[in-house]
């Protein structure tokens, strides 16, 4: 079978015994034999006709509808958006807390990494030390190399609260940046098994932070993956930080109650010391600047072995970044480890955000190129599964007033995704 366009074209040549062979002479060639089509004629054209031993009759190719491609294509990312959500995040949207036969508290240690952050130590390390807890628990704080007041701050602070631990650290570790020395050294110093780690821009949401986080454990849990939020503040940057950072919690939680879990944030994250111990602590990740509480967990974590608590009393939240250039470095920052996950993780991530980037340029196509009647209704089931999902889940997670900026919010995410996809395949930098 052969192709060639002519008037009326494309044809196809197709051999046909039941016709007579075809003369060359009878086929209307090229006027001008200066032009391209009259070289490619006589060069591959009349040697095709003069050899056909029983001639050729030319059948036309049928049209080519690109429009419904494109709908198409439309329709299956869709398709694969719904399953994440149905599959996926309705888990967290539906989470309720498994009923435990009994309930046991564990001796608990807390452990905070600063470094310069006098303010942050003053401000909202007390909502930490002022726990209601009825078991023991501690605060092991390890001031890193510290330049401002931090040290003095820490001094006052124990006269008072002394349950807490402080780690002066007068002396950087060579080949390991980041904060993994300070918090190994934090852990050795723990005196107890479960460890619950929180930053120290972060200040629990309530007074039962440690309780809840700790009722995450029963017999074979060595994980519990908490949400770390940030501070409602006035403007468009908030909202779009405060959204990112639940979009992310939304999908390793979900993941992790899926069994399928792939990080953790460090801002409010529990694991047992031993789990550290016997893997070495970060010895498989020293060389990469950040990853201490997503990489670790991505190594460490299991379907059996990790839980989730989602609760409102069991949040930390933090101050947001107020410009869009702190934003954007710290967020470069973090998708620097995303290249380090496993396989699996890497595409099922890889899948959402691709079938996410292309949604609304392809609603757009359908609408323009083929048929908004049968654009429209697609996208408006995803939209209802979405609306209902992100609220069910905002409103677990204290986000409920992102809701109805949510459409804007998801259409924003196009735009993130073009933003920080270079971060993706960027070079770590080595800071703290």
């Amino acid at each position: 079978m052969f192709c060639c366009q002519m008037t009326g074209g494309p044809y196809i040549f197709t051999k046909n015994t039941a016709f007579p062979r075809i003369a060359t002479d009878s086929v209307i060639a090229p006027t001008n034999p200066s032009t391209v089509y009259a070289v490619l004629w006589k060069a591959f054209a009349l040697p095709l006709l003069s050899f056909a031993p029983h001639g050729f009759t030319f059948a036309a190719m049928p049209p080519i509808h690109w429009e419904l491609i494109l709908y198409a294509i439309f329709c299956a990312v869709t398709v694969v958006q719904l399953f994440f959500y149905l599959f996926f995040y309705t888990r967290v949207a539906f989470f309720k807390p498994k009923a435990k036969t009994q309930s046991q508290q564990h001796p608990v240690s807390v452990i905070i990494c600063a470094r310069d952050e006098d303010e942050n130590l003053a401000r909202n390390l007390p909502g930490v030390l002022v726990q209601q807890y009825g078991s023991s628990y501690e605060v092991v704080v390890i001031n890193d190399n510290s330049m401002d007041d931090s040290k003095y701050i820490l001094q006052e602070l124990k006269k008072t609260f002394k349950s807490m631990n402080v780690v002066e650290l007068t002396q950087e570790a060579k080949l390991i940046s980041g904060k993994k020395y300070p918090l190994s050294i934090g852990i050795r110093e723990a005196e107890h098994e479960v460890l619950l780690l929180t930053d120290a821009d972060c200040v629990p949401a309530s007074e039962h932070w440690v309780q809840k986080m700790q009722d995450g454990y029963a017999p074979g849990i060595e994980i519990v993956l908490g949400y770390g939020a940030y501070h409602k503040k006035k403007g468009l940057l908030n909202k779009l930080i405060r959204f990112e950072t639940f979009h992310t919690a939304l999908q390793y939680l979900s993941y992790a109650l899926a069994g399928i879990p792939y990080m953790g944030v460090g801002r409010n994250l529990s694991y047992r010391k031993d789990l550290f111990l016997r893997n070495k602590g970060f010895a498989s990740i020293n060389h990469i600047p950040s990853g201490d509480d997503d990489l670790f967990i991505n190594k460490v974590a299991t379907n059996k072995n990790t839980a989730v608590v989602i609760d409102p009393d069991a949040i930390t939240r933090s101050i947001p970044k107020t410009t869009w250039k702190g934003w954007l470095r710290q967020k470069s920052r973090h998708y620097t480890t995303a290249k380090f996950y496993k396989p699996k993780h890497k595409f099922l991530l890889g899948l959402y955000f691709a079938t996410q980037f292309m949604f609304y340029p392809l609603l757009a196509a359908s609408i323009i190129f083929y048929n908004w009647i049968f654009a429209l209704p697609v996208f408006g089931v995803r939209l209802l599964v979405q609306g209902f999902v992100l609220y069910k889940s905002m409103k677990k997670m204290g986000e409920k007033d992102l809701w109805p900026w949510f459409l804007f919010l998801d259409m924003w995410m196009f735009f993130y995704y073009i933003i920080f996809a270079p971060a993706l395949w960027r070079r770590p930098r080595n800071e703290w």
